[in-house]
C-alpha cells in the first residue's frame, strides 16, 4: 500500500506541475501575465516570409484588441458599421477555423481615429471569456463560457469620453476587474467571475478618460495590490480584495494610456496627450505603508524619447521604451539613464512583448521590428503584414499571433 500512495503522489505532483506549466503557456489577458509582455518561448523567428504563417485567416469589420488564448482556443474582438456591431470571435488555435462568433449590438459612437470600436481585449480564466465594449450609452461587460454562452453580462453605465474604449478587463483569484475612469463619474469595479455580482465597487476623481490596464503586484509575502493609474488619481495601490486605497502617488497632470509595469521594486507609468507635448514618466515606491508621502515615492522622472501609447518592457535590470514615432531607448530601471536610443522607423499605436529576449512591435502600418532587449542595441529583422495594425502580439504555446486591422495570422516556433 506504501507503493502505491508513493505512486499516486507522484502521479499527483506531476499532473500538478502539467497543469501549472500549461497555464504559464496561456496568455490569458492583454500583454499575456500580468500586462508584464513576457515570454521564455525560445525559436519564434526573427523575420519570415508569408509562406511562414501555419494559418492567415481574415476577421470581420476592424479592431485593435489583442488575442487572448487558452489552450486550443483564441479570443478576439472586432466591429463593423461604426460600432453599431461589435464581436467576440472564438477561434481555433490549430486551424485557424472560426469556432464561434457573438454579435453585440451597441450604438454608433464617437472615437479618435486612431482607437477602433473593439481595442479593448478580452480576459479568461481557462472556463469563461469576459469583454467589454461601450458607447457614450453604456459600458458593458459581459461573461461566455468556452462554448459562447452568454453567462452573464453587467451594465456599467454610461461611458463619457473623447476617444473611446481602450481599458481591458483583468482577472484576480474569482474577480473580474475593470477600470472606469472616464470624463464623467468614475470608478473601478469588480464582480465576481461566475456570476458577474458586484464584489466592491469604489469612486475615482475623474478627469480625462485613462485607457491604462491595471496589474496586480504580489511580491514575496506581502499582501497583493491592484496598481492603477490615470490623469486624475495618478498612480494608486489598492486592496484588490476591497477596492480600498492603500495609497497613491499624486496626480498626472495629462492623461493616461500605456498601462502600468513592475519592475527592480518600482512601478512605471506615464502620462501624455495628442500631439506628444508634456510626455511624462515617473518611477514609483509602491511600498505598502499609507504614511509615506506621494512625492517621497517617485525614485525618478523622464521626460524625453518616452511612449505615450505603447507600454514599455521591463527585462532584467532595463526598462525598454518603444515611443510612438519609432524611438526604441533602453533605460536603466533603477536610475532612469538611458543606455541607448535608436530610430527603428515607423509609427506604432500598439505595445511591444518581449520573447527570449527579443522584443516584437508592430508599426501603425503593419511592420513587425523585432530587436534585441539588451545594454547592447541590435535590430533583428523587420517583416511587413501587409496590412496596417495597431495591436499588440500574443504568444502561447510556441505560437506567436499577429493581429492586424483585418486579418490574424499564426506563426510557429521553429526546432
Amino acid at each position: 500500500m506504501t507503493h502505491v500512495r508513493l505512486l499516486c503522489t507522484l502521479l499527483l505532483f506531476i499532473n500538478a506541475v502539467f497543469v501549472d506549466t500549461t497555464s504559464a503557456q496561456n496568455w490569458s489577458r492583454f500583454r499575456g501575465e500580468n500586462g508584464e509582455g513576457i515570454s521564455s518561448q525560445t525559436g519564434i523567428p526573427t523575420s519570415w516570409s508569408p509562406g511562414d504563417y501555419a494559418w492567415n485567416v481574415e476577421l470581420p469589420g476592424v479592431g485593435h484588441s489583442s488575442p487572448v488564448i487558452w489552450q486550443d482556443r483564441l479570443f478576439v474582438t472586432s466591429a463593423v458599421d461604426e460600432g453599431a456591431v461589435r464581436y467576440l470571435l472564438c477561434i481555433d488555435t490549430e486551424t485557424g477555423d472560426q469556432i464561434w462568433s457573438k454579435q453585440v449590438g451597441m450604438n454608433r459612437s464617437h472615437k479618435h481615429v486612431k482607437n477602433s470600436w473593439a481595442s479593448s481585449s478580452p480576459a479568461t480564466d481557462g472556463e469563461r471569456v469576459y469583454v467589454a465594449f461601450a458607447d457614450k450609452e453604456q459600458f458593458a461587460l459581459a461573461a461566455y463560457d468556452f462554448d459562447g454562452n452568454l453567462m452573464w453580462r453587467r451594465h456599467l453605465g454610461n461611458f463619457e469620453s473623447q476617444h473611446g474604449l481602450g481599458v481591458s478587463p483583468i482577472i484576480f483569484e474569482d474577480l473580474v476587474i475593470i477600470p472606469n475612469d472616464q470624463m464623467g463619474p468614475s470608478s473601478i469595479i469588480a464582480v465576481d467571475r461566475a456570476t458577474g455580482q458586484t464584489r466592491w465597487s469604489i469612486l475615482r476623481d475623474m478627469r480625462k478618460t485613462s485607457y491604462a490596464t491595471p496589474l496586480v503586484l504580489q511580491e514575496g509575502e506581502e499582501d497583493p495590490q491592484l496598481i492603477c493609474v490615470s490623469g486624475a488619481m495618478g498612480v494608486t495601490g489598492l486592496d484588490p480584495h476591497t477596492g480600498t486605497v492603500n495609497w497613491r502617488a499624486g496626480e498626472f497632470p495629462l492623461r493616461t494610456v500605456a498601462s502600468p509595469v513592475y519592475g527592480g521594486g518600482l512601478i512605471i507609468a506615464s502620462c501624455g496627450q495628442g500631439g506628444r507635448y508634456g510626455v511624462l514618466q515617473i518611477a514609483v515606491d509602491p511600498t505598502n505603508k499609507p504614511d509615506i508621502k506621494p512625492a517621497d515615492r517617485i525614485r525618478w522622472t523622464r521626460e524625453r524619447k518616452l511612449p505615450y501609447v505603447p507600454t514599455p518592457i521591463v527585462y532584467g535590470d532595463h526598462l525598454y521604451e518603444w515611443s510612438d514615432e519609432g524611438i526604441v531607448a533602453c533605460v536603466e530601471l533603477a536610475t532612469g539613464n538611458e543606455v541607448w536610443a535608436k530610430r527603428v522607423g515607423g509609427n506604432y499605436s500598439g505595445s511591444p512583448i518581449c520573447i527570449d529576449g527579443k522584443i516584437y512591435c508592430i508599426s501603425e502600418s503593419g511592420d513587425v521590428v523585432v530587436v534585441a532587449a539588451s545594454p547592447e542595441y541590435k535590430l533583428f529583422g523587420k517583416t511587413s503584414l501587409d496590412d496596417p495594425s495597431h495591436s499588440t502580439p500574443a504568444i502561447a504555446h510556441g505560437r506567436l499571433y499577429l493581429r492586424t486591422y483585418h486579418r490574424l495570422a499564426r506563426l510557429d516556433a521553429r526546432q
